[in-house]
């Protein structure tokens, strides 16, 4: 069974452009929210994100919505901890598809690293 795991050097989730995510406001708050789009650049990338070295440049203290846990998913989205490994395997899978496309090398790796491909 494949079991989720962030895969260093991806990061596709730091891609935030919020007209990719319109419905922002129904799972952030206000405060969340404001801090989402002030974390957004020009290019729809995080600007936190480095794109040298793939690297989050805040990631000991990224903010709540930008990590996989079970309370947050619970909280943001609903999603009862028992499913959160499929939700973040979907997740993942549409993210990285959407940034990189679906044969991607980013792509290849991340179902490597899941136990999908070995």
């Amino acid at each position: 069974m494949p079991t989720w795991r962030c895969v260093k050097y991806c990061g596709a989730c730091c891609h935030l452009d919020p007209s990719d995510r319109p419905d922002l406001d129904q799972y952030l708050s206000g405060d969340e929210l404001a801090l989402y789009l002030s974390m957004v650049g020009e290019d729809g990338w995080c600007v936190h994100f480095d794109h040298d070295t793939r690297e989050c440049s805040v990631y000991d203290d990224r903010p709540r919505f930008c990590r996989v846990q079970a309370d947050v998913f619970q909280d943001l989205y609903d999603v009862e901890p028992e499913e959160l490994n499929d939700f973040a395997i979907d997740c993942c899978e549409q993210q990285i598809e959407a940034v990189y496309g679906d044969r991607s090398l980013e792509m290849l790796k991340f179902e490597r690293e899941i136990g999908v491909i070995h």
